[in-house]
């Protein structure tokens, strides 16, 4: 079964994004009363929370079909062009990772979003001239992890911004107990439960998880034991602990703590005695390394709390940097 499968196919049935929902049913159902499209959307925050699962819904909610693409495939104008004149009836179009967009690609998107055509050069130099080409109706649904880097004139062409947030463990949970059931997998509520814990605040982390505790518990049945405890023997056999830790983020906190005394320490630095990309640790593991309070971000660096020690079965240091650290958001980091 693919992942699209598992993915609702409505707003009534997209669970932990409250905001979101309540505003998408306010614009999805006024534009279908006045017959018109609804404007084009952006939608940004961490991978993995829904924001392709949302440019389908959309699709589904408004009986257009929907196709799909990412800024990096689109190198150059001519690709743009192509895909934007392929459209022969009104449609969603999704583009993920819209930040890694081409900058002359963004342009002519401008019209294109606005007033539904493009300009074309054709020919080179005297012969040289622009031809206007009238685009099918689309609603563009554009998602990004990383919405400081969009263009502020391209930010501005989007009727509505949406942010994903964090999911919170029952709605995790619920999103188990759904997809357990069209996986056609036995599994109750508090095993459900368990699950939800260990995937880090998003449902893409923890349908994963829940295939591959499906997977163990076919190679490995143990009746004799409660299926909770069965979930987390699976859990445990694949490094996943109980804060949804795996090897690398453990790795992550352990050199943090054994290498630079809890640091300060510089995103940099740490990455490359992890020997992990800067970019995989900021997107990936800091976000739910705060909010769990496992670090700190400061001027000066990263810092492991004294939970993190915990965590890790280490004993607390006092670390008076926690004391007198500045929160690093919005403001340059010094890495050394």
């Amino acid at each position: 079964m693919s992942n699209l499968s598992l993915r609702p196919l409505t707003l009534a049935d997209f669970h932990g994004q409250p905001e979101l929902t309540h505003d998408l049913e306010i614009i999805i159902q006024a534009s279908l009363g006045r017959g018109d499209y609804p404007d084009h959307m952006l939608f940004s925050g961490p991978p993995g929370l829904g924001k392709t699962t949302i440019s389908h819904i959309i699709a589904h909610e408004l009986s257009l079909p929907v196709m799909q693409t990412t800024g990096p495939a689109i190198e150059k104008p001519g690709d743009l062009a192509s895909l934007l004149t392929s459209l022969k009836e009104p449609t969603v179009l999704f583009i993920d990772e819209i930040h890694a967009l081409d900058r002359r690609c963004e342009e002519l998107l401008y019209s294109a979003m606005e007033d539904g055509y493009i300009d074309l050069i054709v020919g080179e130099g005297a012969r040289a001239r622009s031809i206007k080409i009238n685009l099918e109706k689309f609603v563009l649904v554009a998602a990004t992890t990383l919405s400081g880097n969009l263009s502020g004139p391209l930010r501005d062409r989007f009727g509505y911004h949406g942010r994903f947030k964090l999911y919170d463990e029952q709605t995790l949970a619920s999103i188990v107990m759904r997809s357990s059931g069209l996986l056609k997998i036995e599994i109750g509520v508090a095993s459900a439960l368990t699950i939800a814990k260990s995937s880090r605040g998003t449902p893409r982390i923890a349908n994963r998880l829940l295939r591959r505790v499906r997977d163990y518990l076919q190679i490995h049945p143990q009746p004799e034991l409660a299926l909770e405890i069965q979930v987390q023997n699976a859990l445990d056999s694949y490094g996943i602990d109980n804060l949804g830790l795996d090897s690398l983020g453990r790795d992550i906190l352990k050199v943090l703590i054994q290498n630079f005394n809890g640091g300060p320490v510089g995103l940099q630095t740490l990455a490359a005695a992890v020997g992990e990309s800067s970019q995989t640790i900021e997107e990936l593991y800091e976000p739910y390394f705060m909010r769990v309070g496992l670090l700190q971000r400061t001027l000066r660096g990263r810092l492991a709390t004294p939970l993190a020690y915990l965590h890790l079965g280490l004993e607390p240091m006092i670390n008076t940097n926690l004391a007198t650290g500045q929160n690093l958001d919005n403001q340059p980091q010094l890495d050394f």
